[in-house]
């Protein structure tokens, strides 16, 4: 059998507004940077851009001090770079553990920032276009609902998809209250990391609230203010697999009670999740087990369990109140010791 054939036009850019220029001119315009994602996805067929925009050239590949105390992260730096950078390790190590939780060391040093924020999820129903689809194919159905759900969304699902976002460093982003700053045609806007990943709803084929004819420039963190932190990662095995769930936790504790907390779960839902009822629950109590517990409940509430992947209601709050544990015991889990302590 021949494998079908798709063509397509590719174009190297120099500038934002070049890029930007380019993608407006073309609906079915997709830009490549590091590669990792999109690549496969048009081996399987399930995208098939019209015009490839090559972005590697772009001035975007720099870590940078804001004034404000704050650090920008350039949309080409590489999930390497991030995590290897002593501004990172020494801020925002949160974001350094996770990105380190993800992928090989081979696909970090070709994956970029805004390439992660982008990437798609790994529901095998979408990467498979023998069957429907309504991320790939709205319309057409969702699988998984009634299929093999064990790596799915318990939480922010619709009738129409229950597929996972499954990024490891957007997580970590996410408790950190990242930005992200992309240019348009006509401006240049900041979109919180909450509001920049949306939930299926009844349009499960967008990811995203970026438009088309917009282009991730950065990615921005504000000045550090966690100072205990910890990434956990509970997946089928230790390395190159993606989260059952991950939790991103960092806290505040004073004169023995929090002050401070936020609380991010993957693998869990469309987007990551963050529940700020659920961290309130938190301050001005000590740090122990029960509190945490109360916290993780909170998370969870509402979630849905199915046939394969029910289990995670509980992995998850267990997971909570380990990964909070561990912040405020400053014992962060270790993203080189292939063991979850």
């Amino acid at each position: 059998m021949r494998c079908p054939v798709h063509r397509f036009e590719f174009l190297r850019v120099t500038t934002v507004a070049d890029a930007v220029a380019e993608l407006a001119r073309e609906p079915n315009a997709q830009v490549v940077a590091g590669g990792t994602n999109l690549i496969d996805l048009m081996k399987y067929h399930v995208s098939t851009p019209t015009r490839i925009i090559d972005i590697t050239r772009l001035p975007l590949n720099t870590i940078e001090q804001r004034a404000d105390g704050g650090v920008s992260l350039g949309a080409l730096v590489t999930n390497a770079d991030v995590a290897a950078s002593t501004i990172i390790l020494q801020r925002y190590p949160l974001l350094a553990s996770a990105i380190l939780a993800g992928a090989s060391g081979q696909l970090r040093n070709a994956a970029t920032t805004g390439g992660n924020l982008l990437q798609r999820t790994r529901c095998s129903y979408f990467y498979d276009t023998h069957t429907p689809c309504n991320k790939r194919e709205p319309g057409t159905g969702c699988p998984a609902i009634e299929g093999c759900n064990r790596q799915h969304a318990i939480l922010g699902t619709s009738a129409h998809c229950i597929a996972t976002h499954p990024s490891d460093m957007c997580v970590a982003l996410a408790a950190l209250d990242a930005v992200v700053r992309v240019v348009g045609p006509h401006s240049e806007r900041v979109i919180a990391i909450s509001d920049f990943h949306r939930l299926p709803g009844e349009a499960p084929e967008r990811d995203t609230t970026l438009g088309h004819n917009e282009l991730v420039v950065a990615v921005e963190l504000p000045p550090p203010l966690y100072p205990l932190h910890s990434y956990l990662k509970i997946r089928d095995r230790q390395s190159f697999a993606f989260a059952l769930v991950s939790v991103a936790a960092a806290v505040v504790v004073n004169d023995k009670v929090v002050s401070a907390a936020a609380v991010a779960l993957g693998g869990v839902a469309h987007k990551p999740w963050r529940v700020t009822e659920a961290e309130a629950l938190l301050i001005d109590r000590p740090p122990d087990i029960v509190v945490f517990a109360e916290c993780a409940a909170r998370l969870v509430q509402g979630a849905v369990g199915r046939q394969n992947n029910a289990f995670k209601i509980e992995l998850a709050q267990r997971a909570i109140v380990r990964a909070l544990t561990q912040a405020t015991n400053e014992t962060p889990q270790s993203q080189s010791v292939k063991r979850v302590r």
